[in-house]
């Protein structure tokens, strides 16, 4: 098959990229076709039949005419019609295209070599990229699109070719030739000037250095994946590329550092929004109560102002549960302390913390060898996970080829793996030997394709062979032709490397023939930037990717669009949909992606920028059509600031998000014609509407004429007074009490997988993450746990005696269940004892009213603020203030719309938050008074407590305890004549039946 490459400036689905196109040929708008001409020594060497007296030849370049002041004025020009902050100054020759993974950056900028050429006669290109691996992919998108550009530019001749150091007389025709020449090249092969080539004499080139005859035809540099190319701090990438004299550097990523000179960008978010990438979907593998071990996870190192510290992953006691966090560490900090306490990080201390970049390591006390970042210790079943991660890849493998492959869809899964010889090893005679991950694989997959749903795939297929043949590693390749880890920080790796990428470029569209049998690919860390095929639709993580830019590294190899079995691109959703397993919650996933998206590219998500209203189109008083501004588009956020809508760094308020959700936003008049467009901005920056807005915040007023009532006096006078309480429980009712709830406690499980999926959806306001199903646990066996120290655990949390938690161990008959899950164990065992607790505690409490001096004045009605949201108020004829505020939309609002309704109901109050009664389990807020008059005389007075059941057992304990705890309250302060009964209800019929 042969990949279909769409033209951009005749199909409407891609004009994206002739966007991306037009932005960088504008800026030299005004030039006209020319070159420059210079003197090449003759090669002698490889002329032999030169004329005597023939000494030298021509060397063609670029030559640029345009003035700094002309290329400002066009990059403006570009910069207002993309929607982009303007530069002030041309302070170099460097522009930017970022372009999200996925959209066709290669196609891109290649595509712009033959618009340059055409327009201005620039012919001299030099690619620059950071790995051997998008040099490979590059040469085969040159190799890939060869057909398709010599019919779009009419055969215009060109040339392209890789560097080699070995071959320079390639670079000596690189700089003679009037044809367009691409030379590409890795960044390592020319940023070190005491070994490369290029900078030393060469009688291939006639006795010159390559790199001057490179700096003679001034080049147009194009630089893939910039922020990788530079060098970092030491910046010899940049200094480098320097050395080459370019007319201009064009920088194309999507994750760019420096951004110089933006003249378009198309982000994470508006691929995603234009469906110009494939959706994304997170199976989320996660361990529920597997923390039963000493779990340490080494995230990174820092060393700030002379303040190293490690940033580690480990189970904290919080309360009654325990939670794995992130905890910043150092020297000498003790695990047990920091975990807050817990024993299974007895004598574990921090010794030595590294920080230097590639040797960053965690030495701890009970560890023969040190932490680098992203190992664990301490972690459940890893090899366990590692197979349900891979049987997940494969039914979701499956599942999509029942869907896809009617429709010519070849699926692919990628697996990215911690250490090659998991997936593949070598004994001693050099045979390769299936490594664990390969033999998981195998089992899973001959397992999966075995159920009944997958018949329509295996029809005839012999499973035990197809097993075989439908996996394959990508890695380095050693000279011995073994697999090797994947790194390229030496000459010998990237060679190892080469060998690999060339084998994986070169089956890249064989991979996505259904002929092909290979489906499940492996690889160590071979592909990242440069490897992408279109057709892979599930992204399998073995390996941790926790670390900065992984996530979307990771994603980006599976973002492309598909293609059918014609090389077509097909669109849609329903279609293009890419599975991430990973080991993270989604929720979690979705926000660690948003991080990186901000961290990679700038983006803010929320953020309304001074000038996001500077492309809106408007027709000027000739019917022209330009672009609305940068001044006017600050004239319009300073009304957005000045209005409340946004703050002074543009965060969008609540305000705007209900002034947008309600249709109500207006503008200036001047802004009035373009309100359609600034509303669309808006509203993708804005995100969700929070459930409580902060403008709808009012003060309640009091309603004078209820609060100063004699009926309301009256009800006032029974509910006022102050209590206060002491306790008595008798010890051995309270063992047994324990003993008989550790009883019924729920079964204790073992550690369990659970497995969910969830979409997300990317927008200007931010990453959102949506549950679609949901899977049943998996158990998993932990064989090596090493048990706690049970007694101290309990009585840490209980604060009983040694003797008390023994006897009821002993009698409970539920010990052996400590074994399976010690962790939640003493977590249930703990919450029953301290359950039973707050129960004996209000089965013995006394309450006495305090002196007469003692009570809640009824002038802290007016002296207490008291304000509600208007979406939870309700207005009151009958009620101390003129709105009832209610927490439930359900039960509290139904209940005052009653008591407004029903005519025996003649004051009441939600009682306000400083009206409290004392327990032993915290102070108790109650809901309502009310006085109801019957048959028109007598007087009824009622503390109502509002809940969805009237049966004690069925509220939660500590709510039912409380609930005691008031009734006994108002008994004791019942001296009165008709004093107030205290009740709980459902609804306010549920209130006239005790009348």
């Amino acid at each position: 098959m042969k990949i279909q490459f769409e033209n951009p400036y005749t199909d409407e689905r891609t004009s994206f990229q002739k966007d991306a196109i037009e932005a960088v040929c504008d800026l030299f708008r005004g030039q006209e076709i020319c070159r420059t001409e210079f003197t090449v020594t003759r090669d002698f060497a490889s002329d032999q039949l030169t004329l005597l007296g023939m000494q030298n030849e021509l060397g063609v370049g670029n030559r640029l005419q345009l003035l700094d002041d002309e290329l400002l004025a066009n990059l403006g020009n570009i910069q207002l019609r993309n929607g982009l902050a303007p530069s002030s100054t041309l302070a170099s020759g460097d522009f930017t295209v970022e372009m999200e993974t996925g959209t066709g950056k290669t196609y891109v900028y290649l595509r712009t070599i033959f618009e340059l050429n055409k327009r201005y006669g620039f012919n001299k290109f030099v690619i620059v990229v950071p790995s051997v691996a998008i040099k490979e992919g590059v040469y085969k998108t040159l190799q890939m699109t060869e057909e398709h550009f010599r019919s779009l530019y009419t055969n215009t001749p060109y040339e392209y070719f890789l560097y080699d150091s070995s071959k320079l007389g390639q670079v000596r025709n690189f700089a003679t030739s009037p044809n367009i020449q691409v030379m590409v090249v890795t960044v390592g092969a020319i940023n070190k000037k005491d070994v490369n080539n290029l900078y030393k004499d060469s009688e291939k080139t006639g006795g010159e250095k390559p790199i001057d005859l490179i700096k003679a035809t001034r080049p147009v540099l194009i630089v893939d994946e910039p922020q990788s190319v530079d060098g970092g701090l030491e910046g010899r990438g940049k200094e480098a590329l320097g050395a080459m004299n370019p007319l201009c550097t064009l920088r194309y990523s999507a994750t760019h550092v420096d951004k110089h000179n933006m003249v378009y960008r198309l982000d994470a978010v508006d691929a995603y929004e234009r469906k110009l990438v494939k959706q994304i979907e997170v199976a989320s593998l996660q361990v529920e109560g597997g923390h039963n071990k000493g779990y340490v996870k080494l995230l990174s190192t820092s060393n700030k102002r002379g303040s190293i510290t490690a940033k580690i992953e480990l189970d904290v006691q919080q309360l009654t549960t325990v939670n794995r966090m992130a905890v910043t560490v150092k020297a000498g900090d003790d695990l047990q302390q920091v975990s807050n306490g817990r024993a299974v990080y007895a004598d574990c201390l921090v010794q030595n913390i590294g920080c230097k970049a590639g040797e960053e390591f965690l030495e701890l006390s009970d560890l023969e060898k040190p932490l680098h970042p992203g190992e664990v210790i301490g972690d459940v079943a890893s090899d366990e996970i590692k197979r349900l991660m891979i049987r997940r890849t494969i039914e979701e493998h499956l599942d999509k080829e029942l869907r896809l492959r009617p429709r010519g869809i070849k699926v692919l899964s990628l697996f990215f793996i911690d250490r090659v010889e998991y997936y593949r090893s070598y004994n001693a005679q050099g045979e390769a030997v299936k490594g664990k991950y390969a033999l998981m694989f195998e089992e899973e997959y001959r397992k999966s394709a075995a159920k009944p749903k997958y018949h329509t795939l295996f029809h005839e297929v012999d499973l035990k062979s197809d097993a075989t043949e439908v996996h394959d590693g990508y890695f380095s390749i050693d000279k011995k032709g073994a697999w090797t880890d994947t790194t390229e920080n030496n000459q010998s790796n990237r060679e190892n490397a080469e060998r690999a990428y060339n084998l994986i470029m070169k089956e890249k569209e064989k991979l996505l023939s259904l002929e092909t049998k290979l489906k499940f690919i492996f690889s160590h860390s071979a592909l990242r930037e440069g490897w992408d095929n279109p057709n892979v639709f599930q992204i399998c993580a073995i390996r941790d990717i926790g670390t900065e830019r992984e996530r979307r590294q990771t994603i980006g190899r599976g973002l492309r669009l598909c293609v059918n079995q014609q090389g077509e691109r097909l669109r849609g959703f329903d279609i293009n949909t890419l599975t991430v397993i990973a080991t993270e919650g989604y929720e979690q996933f979705a926000d660690n992606l948003q991080k990186e998206i901000e961290q990679d590219t700038g983006i803010r998500f929320g953020i309304v920028e001074k000038h996001q209203f500077a492309a809106i189109p408007v027709i000027d008083e000739q019917g022209h059509t330009a672009a609305l501004g940068v001044k006017q588009s600050e004239a319009l956020w300073t009304y957005l600031r000045e209005s409340g809508y946004v703050d002074h760094r543009g965060q969008v308020q609540d305000s705007l998000r209900a002034a947008l959700k309600e249709d109500t936003l207006q503008v200036p008049e001047l802004f009035q014609p373009h309100l359609a467009q600034v509303k669309d901005i808006l509203k993708k920056l804005a995100g969700k509407l929070d459930i409580k807005n902060a403008d709808e915040r009012v003060q309640i007023k009091t309603r004078q004429a209820i609060l100063h009532s004699e009926e309301f006096k009256s009800l006032w006078d029974r509910i006022k007074h102050k209590t206060t309480y002491r306790v008595q429980f008798d010890n051995d009712k309270l063992i047994e009490g324990c003993i008989k709830a550790i009883r019924e406690c729920p079964p204790i499980t073992k550690t369990r997988v659970q497995i969910r999926k969830a979409d997300l959806s990317i927008g200007r306001g931010g990453i959102l993450s949506e549950e679609t199903a949901a899977a049943a646990p998996i158990t998993l066996e932990e064989r090596d746990i090493e048990l706690p120290d049970l007694l101290t655990d309990l009585q840490d949390k209980t604060h009983l005696t040694r003797r008390s938690l023994v006897k009821m161990l002993k009698e409970c008959r539920r010990l052996d269940d400590f074994k399976y899950n010690p962790q939640q164990f003493i977590e249930f065992a703990s919450d029953a004892i301290n359950r039973t607790k707050r129960l004996a505690l209000v089965d013995g409490i006394k309450y006495q009213r305090l002196g007469d001096e003692y009570y809640y004045a009824q002038e802290l009605f007016e002296q207490e603020e008291l304000t509600g949201y208007l979406k939870n108020m309700l207005e009151s004829k009958k009620s101390v203030y003129e709105h009832v505020v209610y927490d439930s939309p359900g039960i509290e609002r139904t209940f005052a719309e009653d008591l407004e309704k029903n005519e025996a109901v003649k004051v009441y109050a939600k009682l306000p938050g400083w009206f409290k009664v004392p327990t032993p389990l915290g102070s108790y807020n109650l809901d309502w008074a009310v006085l109801v008059e019957k048959d028109g005389a007598e007087r009824l007075y009622f503390v109502v407590e509002t809940k969805g059941s009237l049966f004690t057992e069925d509220l939660r304990d500590k709510e039912s305890a409380k609930i005691e705890c008031g009734k006994v309250h108002f008994q004791a302060i019942a001296v009165s004549e008709k004093p107030a009964e205290y009740i709980v209800a459902r609804t306010v019929d549920d209130l006239m039946t005790r009348c």
